[in-house]
């Protein structure tokens, strides 16, 4: 078939084209509206110009790359090849305003982040940011309908002549202007499909450049070194006879700009006053632009790679705060109100030995969950709650103690209890404030995230009061850090994404001091052990590979250091570097105030970039062939399972292609077919990947205990315990253990802890009561049993059990 621009099948195909374009700029227009509504400002006006001209252009450039299907198909059928081409396209705008709506949550493009979480945390992210209704898919529908409607349209009033005269001058003027303008590529006014994917194939094309270096002649540790960490700690913080205790709270969202002072302060009153009793670090960096890398810079010192260290599949052997500290007498937890599955965070926190994990799985009664928003989401437990839950936590006994607290509640949707009057208190403050009236109305515009914010602080200080009346409170360093800097408040410059607050306040601080001087999450974990091991009893730490050098203790504006930024998983293209930023090869000097503006230096760029590829090779090479730490010299942790190569190959013909619960469907059948040396290997498969998948651990007991291997099972039921206290499967399976194996008598203790952490099962009495008859206590077992049919009366096997008590 001859095809022509006045071809009928080429002109359907070019109308179908535009009809695409022209539904991104009503998407484009639509999201510059909810963004920023009044369009008939300058600044908006000239941003939709921008946009409009990349949407041209993408939607162009797609109809280029589609032709050649569009041709293959029209050879064979030609309505066959529009219905393909339309639905390829629907597609397209439908991904097109996902891509939107993602930004206008988030402020930022979609990108090859995408490639770093896995569809429950995605779900999480969206449920989180918006409500899943049929209010919420509306607007998808109404741009499909919307493509449809202009492409039938142009087809059916459009002038063939018109129409090629029209998109050869928009070919003309638009690439002209793309050519000329200065701020087409800005990140701001790029088009969201185009960006994902141009974003996808850098991270990809990266990637293979890394991969192409050869580095299997290599077998060194380059961030090995010995450990002579200067004390910076010590002058201002008093060393007592015993260990202190450490209790670390990383406040969601927690950016600089939000305290002592800033541009959005007043709103953490608390902490503002913690911070002038404090040792506080006002140019303080966090090393990624999630929460994804919080937990291995802060606790870790450690590098990225390649989508966050907690990405790893395997993960490198390393040490950490956590883990040391445990290697020295320290009791360690981790509390927090989401899933700790989220980010893979359990990963890190198990291989590192942390004692007790404390998460929305496993906080029992008497604590209330954030209320859900209008399609029934909850990110978890709210601020108040996780802090209640960490005081209860906290055994005195258990001495000295190393303590993880992570709030949730300054994170889309921004629900909190007591969420009226927090807003209420929001237009107080602003009514008594002297910020100029423009500040007060992007405030109020996100008045629900202020609202969050004055509830973390009084949550904060809830808890410091409630700490305060503890014996050991005079003998513990409180670290408070943000994460990051809160997403969804338009940031003033690519830099103050990473800007968070650093304070370390302690009963035993000499003084209170600010400093000026740059520092990461990276440096807190070498300072503090410097302080540690200069001033206590710690085993000889010889060697380290921490990525930090310590806090810089230095009050004027200085960086010494050269800090690599993962701005989103899989992104490695910010770095401070002296008194600059660099941001995707642009420059910019950063002021003493922590601000930033653009300079031009080729030379400067050219150096700073070489340095942040360096860096990349180096992570790569660290992260991927296990050269962080030596296994020989990691005394802190237990290795994970190491597999042979036969046992690599079972693995192999059983899982691939399925998700571990799959996995551990297959394993159990595996099971009760009695292979149990097999179930117990992709138990461990799914255990290396997720430490605390208590159904994993509770199959791997069960089998032990049916090869009468008792030992090991209990030590493994009692961990499920331990992983899971309100879990009825790992009470009923250790009832089963002790009868099976003689030791009835550890059944009460068992049913007792089932009674405290209120793990209502019928299955759990009833086989106490059957242990207790065992066990030749008729008495015990009768109370049981009048209590379980009593609730279940119509249960034949409770009543006949019940008779033979008589």
């Amino acid at each position: 078939m001859k095809f022509s621009l006045k071809n009928k099948a080429t002109l359907n195909y070019l109308y179908t084209v535009l009809a695409l374009i022209c539904t991104f700029w009503f998407i484009s227009s639509y999201e510059l509206y909810l963004g920023n509504p009044r369009l008939d400002a300058p600044h908006g006006v000239i941003t939709l110009g921008y946009k409009l001209l990349n949407d041209f252009w993408s939607g162009f450039i797609i109809g280029i790359l589609c032709f050649p299907i569009f041709i293959l198909i029209n050879i064979i059928r030609e309505k066959v090849a529009f219905i393909v081409i339309s639905m390829l396209f629907v597609l397209l705008v439908i991904l097109q305003f996902a891509l939107v709506k993602y930004s206008l949550t988030t402020l930022i493009n979609l990108g090859a982040d995408i490639l770093g979480y896995s569809y429950d945390d995605i779900f999480s992210t969206v449920s989180g940011s918006e409500p899943l209704s049929v209010i919420y898919f509306l607007p998808f529908i109404l741009f499909v309908i919307l493509f449809y409607l202009i492409n039938f349209l142009i087809k059916t009033y459009s002038n063939t002549r018109f129409i090629l005269v029209f998109v050869a001058s928009l070919l003309v003027v638009l690439g002209a202007l793309k050519l000329i303008l200065p701020n087409t590529a800005s990140d701001t006014h790029q088009n969201k499909t185009a960006y994902l994917v141009k974003d996808i194939i850098k991270f990809q094309s990266e990637k293979s450049k890394l991969n192409a270096f050869n580095t299997q002649d290599r077998n060194d540790f380059p961030l090995l070194k010995p450990f002579n960490n200067e004390d910076v700690l010590s002058p201002f913080i008093e060393a007592g006879p015993d260990k202190p205790n450490i209790v670390v709270m990383v406040v969601e969202g927690l950016g600089g700009e939000f305290i002592n002072g800033n541009t959005y302060s007043g709103f953490t009153p608390y902490l503002d006053e913690l911070a002038s009793k404090s040792l506080f670090w006002e140019n303080f960096v966090s090393t990624t632009g999630r929460s994804f890398g919080i937990l291995p810079s802060l606790f870790g010192s450690l590098p990225y790679g390649e989508k966050g260290f907690m990405e790893l599949k395997k993960m490198p052997s390393h040490h950490s705060l956590i883990s040391i500290l445990k290697g020295n007498g320290y009791y360690t937890s981790y509390i927090s109100g989401d899933a700790s599955s989220f980010d893979r965070k359990i990963n890190f926190l198990e291989y590192n030995g942390i004692d007790t994990l404390v998460d929305e799985s496993n906080f029992g009664d008497g604590y209330a969950k954030t209320k859900g928003n209008s399609g029934g989401f909850s990110w978890g437990y709210p601020d108040s709650e996780i802090f209640k839950k960490a005081i209860a936590s906290m055994d005195v006994e258990k001495q000295p103690r190393l303590d993880i607290i992570m709030t949730l509640s300054n994170h889309e949707p921004f629900e909190f209890p007591g969420k009226d009057i927090y807003m209420e208190k929001v237009d107080r403050l602003l009514n008594n404030s002297k910020k100029p009236e423009a500040l007060k109305n992007e405030i109020l515009n996100h008045k629900a995230i202020f609202g969050s914010l004055l509830y973390t602080d009084d949550a904060i200080k809830n808890f410091m009061e409630s700490y305060s009346k503890r014996p050991d409170y005079a003998n513990t360093i409180f670290i408070i850090t943000g994460d990051h800097r809160l997403i969804p408040i338009e940031q003033k410059d690519k830099l103050c994404r990473f800007h968070v607050p650093l304070l370390i306040y302690s009963p035993m601080l000499k003084k209170a001091e600010s400093f000026k001087s740059v520092s990461s999450h990276w440096d807190v974990t070498p300072s503090l052990l410097s302080y540690l091991t200069h001033n206590y009893k710690f085993k000889p730490l010889k060697k380290t590979a921490w990525m930090g050098k310590g806090l810089d203790t230095v009050k004027h504006f200085r960086n010494v250091n050269s800090i690599p930024l993962m701005r989103y998983k899989g992104n490695v293209s910010d770095m401070i570097y002296k008194d600059y930023f660099i941001n995707n090869k642009e420059l910019f000097k950063i002021t003493e105030n922590f601000g930033t503006y653009k300079v031009t230096d080729e030379a400067l760029v050219k150096t700073i970039s070489d340095s942040l590829f360096a860096f990349k090779k180096m992570n790569a090479y660290v992260t991927q062939r296990n050269k962080i730490f030596p296994d020989s010299l990691n005394i802190y942790v237990t290795a994970k399972f190491k597999f042979s190569e036969a046992q690599q190959k079972t693995i192999n013909r059983y899982t691939k292609g399925k998700t571990f619960d799959e996995t551990l469907l297959i394993a159990r059948d595996l099971a009760f077919n009695k292979k149990y040396k097999t179930a117990q290997l992709l138990c461990d498969y799914i255990l290396n990947e997720y430490p605390n998948y208590s159904d994993a651990i509770i199959l791997k007991g069960r089998t032990l205990a049916w090869q009468h291997d008792y030992t090991k099972a209990e030590k493994q039921l009692l961990n499920a315990l331990k992983c899971a206290p309100y879990y009825d499967d790992a009470y009923l399976a250790l009832l089963d253990l002790y009868w099976w194996s003689n030791q009835e008598n550890k059944s009460i203790a068992i049913y007792q802890k089932a009674l405290e952490n209120k793990v209502i099962n019928p299955e759990i009495s009833f086989k106490m009561a059957e242990a207790y008859f065992r066990m030749e206590n008729k008495n015990e077992a009768k109370k049981i049993m009048d209590s379980i049919t009593k609730t279940h009366p119509d249960n034949s096997e409770y009543s006949t059990f019940k008779q033979t008590l008589k």
